[in-house]
């Protein structure tokens, strides 16, 4: 289940100041190896050790071909591709890698059964504890006159 933290648009300057938005909620942060027994769990004849291994392999293949300016697709997954942030030059003469780029980055491009298509028909969403306790305290605020703290 994935679930949603709530947060109210406080940029002064843009249309939908003081609106409320949604963003997934972090439930924590996966390692390798965490992956590599998740994965050994999972009816395999492989060792954890074994698929951490492959995957420690295929990461830093991962970044070698991106690097080398290439794409890299994983099926039902996502493209890996570098990218850079660039500064402008004032003509073509001037322009100096060196000078006017100013960071690479991997992007993830989600593919397949992992599009944002099916991946939004797929998820099952609620709000966090937090953001329920969010809603429960303005409700409270408002005399109990607010909307009601199920889910919609």
């Amino acid at each position: 289940m994935l679930e949603i933290d709530l947060y109210k648009n406080m940029n002064t300057a843009s249309k939908t100041y003081g609106q409320y938005y949604g963003r997934a909620a972090s439930k924590g942060v996966m390692t390798l190896d965490d992956l590599a027994q998740q994965m050994s769990e999972h009816n395999t004849p492989f060792s954890k050790g074994t698929i951490k291994g492959i995957l420690t392999d295929m990461v830093s293949c991962i970044r070698e071909l991106a690097l080398e300016g290439l794409t890299i697709k994983i099926p039902d997954l996502a493209l890996f591709k570098c990218s850079i942030q660039s500064a402008g030059a004032t003509s073509l003469l001037d322009y100096d890698c060196r000078v006017h780029v100013k960071a690479v980055k991997l992007l993830a491009q989600s593919t397949g059964g992992f599009s944002r298509a099916e991946l939004t028909k797929d998820a099952s969403l609620r709000l966090s504890k937090l953001a329920m306790k969010q809603r429960e305290e303005a409700e409270a605020a408002a005399g109990g006159g607010g909307s009601s703290t199920t889910e919609p």
